[in-house]
């Protein structure tokens, strides 16, 4: 990642001017990949505002998202996937944040914004001169002493740029290691990665940037999270695409009657795992992702016509942007076993003849979705249809 030095320095000047005590905005946790905020509102409701520091940093903003779906917090958030340059950096994109939720919520705006600046480009220098310059820079921008020694440490540190590379290329193979990813997956990775710029540099980019970056972070940890190599589920994406994802759930609860189809389904057909498809918009994380059963036919467990699946996390209504592509699948899991799901074995046939396809299953969804709003959903509402 670029400016590392930088982007360490701005969260740490972050956590001084806003603590986990400030009144009106506060900085819960923060990393290099990751910030978590509250802003706290004249009525004293709190809302969670969550940040995904990509590899793309600072070419592209961080990706933003929040845990309520008010509009004076969604808006807040949206404002922020469409700045450029500078303003891609982390502490302009604090400030900008907290000026649009005052200006939302009709409150005075901290007098410690104006603190809220980009440490200054010329402290990254061996001259000594050019360092006490950059510290009578950092005086005037009102950062206080503790954070411009840091300043000076961490960048003095960087020295030249063959020092800077060899430091992001420690920390790249120290992440590596930490991730414990095989290099199947290290190589899936790096070949969106590549596929992403092609496009960029081609003028064909499709999707968002901001539901791309999200959905690269959620497949990162995907592959790094015990659900994911204990295998209760694979992910493989369709022709590479990170908008469309084949899910293969493979354990659901043991002692469940789906549990002991599947071991059926394994030994008659060689199969072992429900295929679901995910469909993703370029309006996620803000909207949720389209999913089906492909394979095996289901009975019960809240799956429809058309291998549609009956949830209201699934819908407009139902859905959270701080929802994870795990939490779903493993949700989906839950609700299969709780609806009592069997896999029909005689239904190969009527499979054949198109019960189960993308256009049924979308229909029978939208139908749902119209009838459910209407005379609302049952308990437990984020499970049940």
């Amino acid at each position: 990642m670029a400016c590392l030095n930088t982007l360490k320095q701005e969260i740490r000047t972050l956590e001084s001017i806003f603590p986990k005590h400030h009144e009106r905005f506060q900085i819960l946790s923060a990393s290099v990949d990751e910030l978590s905020c509250r802003f706290i509102a004249k009525n004293g409701k709190r809302y969670e505002i969550h940040a995904n520091i990509t590899e793309t940093y600072p070419a592209v903003p961080p990706v933003w998202f929040a845990d309520s779906e008010e509009t004076s917090i969604t808006n807040a958030v949206q404002v922020l996937s469409n700045t450029e340059g500078l303003d891609n950096h982390v502490i302009v994109q604090v400030s900008i944040l907290l000026r649009e939720l005052c200006r939302l919520h009709a409150v005075p705006e901290p007098p410690d914004l104006d603190r809220l600046k980009i440490p200054h480009p010329q402290v990254r220098t061996t001259s000594s001169d050019s360092f006490s310059n950059g510290s009578d820079h950092m005086e005037d921008e009102g950062l206080d002493s503790d954070a411009e020694a840091d300043m000076i440490d961490s960048d003095a540190e960087a020295g030249d740029s063959d020092a800077d590379e060899d430091l992001a290329m420690e920390m790249e193979d120290g992440r590596n290691k930490a991730d414990e990813m095989c290099v199947e997956h290290l190589a899936t990775l790096e070949r969106l990665r590549q596929n992403q710029r092609q496009d960029y540099l081609k003028g064909s980019v499709s999707g968002s940037v901001q539901a791309t970056d999200r959905l690269m972070k959620e497949l990162r940890d995907i592959y790094r999270s015990d659900s994911f190599k204990n295998k209760m589920y694979q992910i493989e994406l369709v022709n590479d695409s990170i908008y469309e994802w084949n899910v293969r759930l493979m354990a659901v609860d043991p002692d469940s009657p789906l549990s002991h189809d599947l071991a059926l389904l394994k030994e008659k057909e060689g199969k072992d795992a429900i295929l679901l498809n995910m469909l993703f918009k370029d309006t996620y994380p803000f909207e949720p992702p389209f999913v089906r059963v492909v394979h095996p036919i289901i009975s019960g467990g809240y799956v429809l016509v058309g291998g549609a699946i009956c949830m209201e996390l699934l819908t407009k209504q139902g859905w959270s942007s701080a929802y994870t592509v795990e939490a779903v699948i493993m949700q989906i899991s839950a609700t299969l076993v709780k609806g009592k799901a069997r896999i029909q074995f005689g239904a190969t046939k009527v499979c054949s003849q198109g019960q189960y396809s993308l256009a049924r299953a979308q229909q029978s969804f939208k139908s749902l979705v119209q009838i459910h709003e209407k005379n609302g959903w049952f308990t437990p509402p984020k499970e049940d249809g």
